[in-house]
């Protein structure tokens, strides 16, 4: 069973938006928020509705970031298990964390609810599953961990899968839905009477004051606050340290006519995880699944990732074929919980991230802290997100494994030879690091021939990015920033593109025609 020659998200192919114009001069509003993901759009909506003016500011499309490329999973259940939530955060902060997670889910609701947004929003029960008989004695365990902070999970032997377990922790009152058709109408109310959404607007400078102002592009914002909705923040290097940038893979599968996907949210308790939901399209329902994660830019092969969860879902179910396969930047904080509020030591800058596998629901919760941060309101869950904290016990392993990275790789991607000496070593569709002229040099040959040079430095803090043959980019291994072809940044916290090189050996071997125009545009 063949996979897809390119990757597309089912969401942005199944849901149009209409374009939002680019800032093209100064402008003042109340509020400024980077990114249009779920944080700003939802951000953006709650302090609209309570009477400030806002500029959302995007550097891309609204909704195809990030955020367009989700399984949207709605659970209160997170990444971290309740045992170890208690463990490093006492009774009281498990608590409320699993109750932010439900003011969340409530929240989403309601948008759905009072602005009549038709996003295939529907509750569902989410398991998580285990095919090893072993794992039930900690499926009890945590139990009971969920039932001593509030929060009702059934241990079951009955799993609605097509294939056998040995049991799963049951959460009712979970939710899914089609997170596009849930923001783009967000981004159509904001606006209008002094707030703004604005695309292909990049952010290169926040600095932060009375007011605040952002350096664009096109334009300066002036802002009395300023939230920095952008997945991994580009303006805290100390927040940084305390987040990895991993890749998760997704399938969306028509499967055969005697089968039909699971209505539910699953997640099993392999290392790294799969997770499955359905989805219902015009062209028939369809199971999505997820997983074989690994750490951004550490990957040399990442089509095969999509091979292993091809063969992962071959043998569980009964796969016709597959309509369409992405993958997902994913960020893990070191702790377990993500980062959010006040930007340690900003006066009006407010940061969040660190959502790992369930960045619909924390978002969502990020908005909404932020929101009433912002508008001098009390919000109960703010302390135990505070972007400032440390907690040595739950940290201070990962911490250490995730910085190791990047002196690890600055200095020893350096001391390694060239991938490939002569441009010839590229076929269509590759990319390799190539020394030319004695200096390396990131190089793509795209499938019509024509290459694309640019330099390997990620522009971010120095490291050698590598080839991503499966989203045909540019990854570094060190923050995740990433980078198309040209060089342009798809993910930070890189905020400038990768330097283009075109040096007369890369001109020479394009084919007669392309080399014309290379020196044309050059």
């Amino acid at each position: 069973m063949k996979l897809p020659n390119s990757s597309k998200s089912l969401w942005i192919a199944t849901e149009k938006s209409r374009a939002f114009p680019a800032l093209k001069s100064d402008i003042s509003v109340d509020v400024a928020i980077v990114g249009g993901g779920i944080t700003g759009l939802t951000a953006a909506t709650l302090l609209k509705r309570a009477g400030l003016s806002v500029a959302v500011l995007e550097a891309g499309r609204v909704a195809a970031g990030v955020s367009g490329y989700t399984t949207a999973h709605l659970t209160e259940a997170t990444d971290r298990s309740y045992l170890d939530l208690i463990k490093d955060f006492g009774e009281d902060g498990a608590r409320l964390a699993a109750g932010s997670c439900r003011a969340a889910l409530l929240r989403i609701a309601g948008f759905v609810r009072d602005e009549g947004i038709d996003c295939d929003f529907m509750k569902v029960p989410a398991f998580q599953y285990t095919e090893d008989p072993e794992m039930i004695p900690m499926f009890e365990a945590e139990r009971t961990a969920a039932a001593s902070i509030g929060v009702k999970v059934t241990l079951t032997h009955n799993v609605p899968l097509p294939f056998a377990t040995a049991g799963a922790l049951r959460f009712d009152n979970q939710a899914q839905f089609h997170p596009r058709r849930y923001l783009v109408p967000l981004a159509l109310a904001i606006p209008g009477e002094g707030s703004y959404v604005f695309e292909q607007t990049r952010v290169v400078d926040i600095e932060d004051g009375e007011p605040c102002r952002l350096v664009t592009e096109t334009g300066i914002v002036t802002a009395r606050d300023v939230i920095v909705a952008t997945h991994a923040p580009f303006n805290n290097v100390v927040l940084q340290t305390k987040i990895a940038s991993y890749r998760s893979y997704v399938l969306a599968l028509h499967l055969n006519e005697n089968q039909t996907p699971p209505a539910g949210l699953f997640w099993d308790t392999e290392t790294p995880y799969h997770y499955i939901r359905s989805q219902v399209t015009d062209d028939g329902p369809l199971l999505v699944l997820g997983g074989c994660d690994h750490k951004t830019g550490q990957e040399k092969d990442t089509l095969g990732r999509f091979q292993a969860l091809l063969d992962f879902a071959s043998s569980r179910f009964s796969v016709k074929s597959v309509a369409y396969r992405w993958s997902a930047q994913v960020i893990e904080p070191v702790d377990g919980l993500p980062f959010i509020g006040l930007d340690t030591p900003s006066r009006h800058v407010y940061v969040s991230s660190g959502y790992s596998g369930t960045g619909m629901t924390f978002g969502t919760l990020a908005a909404m802290i932020n929101s009433d941060l912002i508008l001098g309101r009390k919000n109960p869950y703010d302390n135990i997100y505070d972007p400032g904290r440390f907690k040595p016990k739950a940290s201070i392993v990962d911490f250490v494994k995730e910085n190791v990275d990047f002196p690890l790789h600055l200095v020893t991607d350096r001391m390694k030879g060239a991938e490939a000496t002569s441009l010839s070593d590229l076929a269509k569709g590759e990319g390799k690091i190539v020394e030319i002229a004695g200096e390396k040099t990131a190089v793509f040959r795209d499938e019509r021939g024509l290459l694309h040079a640019v330099s390997p430095v990620c522009t971010h803090l120095g490291c050698l990015v590598g080839f991503n043959n499966a989203e045909k980019t540019w990854d570094c291994p060190c923050h995740g920033s990433r980078f198309d072809k040209d060089g342009k940044v798809l993910n930070g916290p890189a905020l400038a593109p990768l330097e283009s090189r075109r040096d007369e050996a890369v001109i020479r071997d394009q084919p007669p025609r392309i080399a014309r125009q290379v020196v044309a545009k050059g």
